[in-house]
């Protein structure tokens, strides 16, 4: 699973970790390394850094200012729509979903992805990304990173066909069972929109997921970015305690691949509004 030379998707990747890392370590208002010191201490090029600061500048999490240099942002304001007894289901999605792998390779988790995986940052992890097609038209890119231990035999074949939660529970013994989800807007870079096929900066959704298996153990993170002009997110709320709820329609649960979290499995999503779910 080993590749003796990340490409550039990984580099930015271990970048971001970085930056998101000392924003997370920071109070709003916080001064950040300048993007000189960042370079130097990472190791990589000044258009390198400075494309994921201007992603965390646009998605809100940091804030540049002429002449003083830049700041962790103001928290974000967070409302819950759905308590977190309300379930719903998580059915598979419309269109032929498929996978193209972008990156694979293993490296120690580091700091950031090490703390909410709940492993040493020196413990290895399985980083994959993937372009994430429908009927053939680019739709996400999604950023995987799952502990290395769980899956010492995970292969290409799996991540670029069928479903991967699936996979884990039939290949590898790993049965996923709850996750926390984060959706919020954002625009992609100019990297990410020769991906998707669409305009630098166009407007995208940001999902982060968190998820942990029957011990509460967690398995993977995953942040993804959708295309905002072909992706769309619908809730289904009971405002009446004393509804019967509706039975369920098809659609896709957002961030979900198709086919995860079917097979009895429960999803806990959180959004900007909060959606509790389960199958």
């Amino acid at each position: 699973m080993k590749a003796d030379a990340p490409g550039a998707v990984l580099k930015r990747e271990r970048v971001r970790d970085f930056v998101l890392g000392l924003v997370e370590s920071r109070h709003p208002g916080d001064a950040i390394p300048s993007e000189r010191a960042l370079c130097a201490d990472l190791g990589v090029s000044r258009p390198t850094l400075r494309a994921v600061v201007d992603e965390l500048v646009a998605a809100g999490l940091l804030v540049r200012e002429h002449g003083r240099g830049m700041f962790v942002a103001p928290n974000k304001i967070t409302q819950e729509l759905v308590s977190g007894q309300e379930t719903m289901t998580a059915p598979r999605a419309a269109g032929t979903w498929s996978s193209r792998l972008l990156e694979f390779t293993t490296f120690p988790a580091g700091a950031r992805v090490g703390r909410k995986l709940r492993i040493s940052p020196a413990a290895e992890i399985v980083y994959v990304a993937r372009l994430r097609l429908v009927d053939g038209a680019p739709m996400a890119i999604e950023h995987l990173h799952i502990r290395a231990d769980l899956v010492p035999t995970l292969s290409a074949r799996e991540l670029e066909a069928g479903d991967l939660y699936e996979h884990l529970r039939e290949q590898h013994g790993v049965h996923v069972q709850e996750a926390v989800q984060a959706i919020e807007p954002t625009v992609v870079t100019r990297a990410e929109a020769e991906l998707l096929d669409v305009p630098e900066l166009s407007p995208a959704l940001l999902f982060e997921r968190l998820t942990s298996d029957t011990t509460s153990q967690p398995v993977e993170y995953v942040h993804s970015i959708y295309r905002g002009d072909r992706y769309r997110i619908v809730s289904r709320l009971t405002l009446d305690p004393s509804a019967t709820a509706p039975p369920a329609r098809l659609g896709h649960h957002p961030g979900i691949p198709p086919g995860d979290f079917v097979h009895r499995d429960t999803i806990a999503s959180s959004t900007s509004g909060d959606i509790q779910s389960a199958p």
